[in-house]
């Protein structure tokens, strides 16, 4: 029954991942701006918070999750202003003129940024708790080993939407000029800064 846990952690991931939000948007934009691995690296951010958060509903730690959501107003000012920060750096980024540029820092702050975007959405992890709660997490009959696999399959469920997403939108790279990306950044970085301006007036 073990494997039936992962096979449900898979498809919570991959669900998870799959709306097209503001990191989706960062992620087809580095893709197509920087290359494959970048955007994969930055979506393996995304997977990586919400392993995390899977983690604290799965092993029931209440204190981080009563944490979380008291302090749900100032990760959401910071998560906002992190947006719009990003939507300003996309809309001023360049291009770059082939994938293989994106290596070292580059990577690295890829992923960081993505997945600070991420872990400040403590929303997340209520949907974790009533996904956990419902398929039985929560009972008794609590397994370490099951949930262990539960998580496991989240962050490989969310990892391969990612991978899917940006090897996707990598076959439509070359399809476009160094003028058309510079339009992409220019239109995602609108849509990235539309997202944080909306996240900080839902403080109002």
């Amino acid at each position: 029954m073990d494997i039936i846990f992962l096979l449900k952690g898979l498809l919570i991931g991959f669900t998870v991942a799959a709306p097209v939000g503001p990191i989706g948007i960062l992620c087809i934009n580095r893709t197509l701006s920087k290359g494959r691995l970048t955007g994969f690296v930055s979506g393996l951010g995304a997977a990586s918070a919400d392993a995390i958060y899977g983690c604290i509903a799965a092993f029931g730690l209440t204190f981080i999750t009563s944490f979380l959501i008291s302090q749900k107003l100032w990760l959401q000012l910071i998560g906002g202003l992190f947006l719009c920060y990003l939507g300003i750096q996309t809309y001023r980024s360049r291009p770059a003129d082939h994938s293989a540029s994106a290596r070292g820092g580059g990577l690295l702050k890829s992923y960081t940024s993505v997945f600070f975007l991420t872990v400040t959405n403590p929303m997340t992890i209520l949907f974790f708790i009533g996904i956990f709660s419902g398929i039985g997490l929560g009972k008794s009959s609590f397994d370490l080993m099951s949930a262990l696999l539960m998580v496991t399959g989240v962050f490989v469920g969310s990892a391969a939407w990612w991978l899917s997403l940006s090897f996707g939108m990598n076959l439509f790279r070359k399809k476009f000029s160094n003028d058309s990306l510079a339009w992409i950044n220019r239109l995602s970085g609108i849509i990235v800064f539309g997202f944080g301006v909306f996240a900080l007036l839902r403080l109002l």
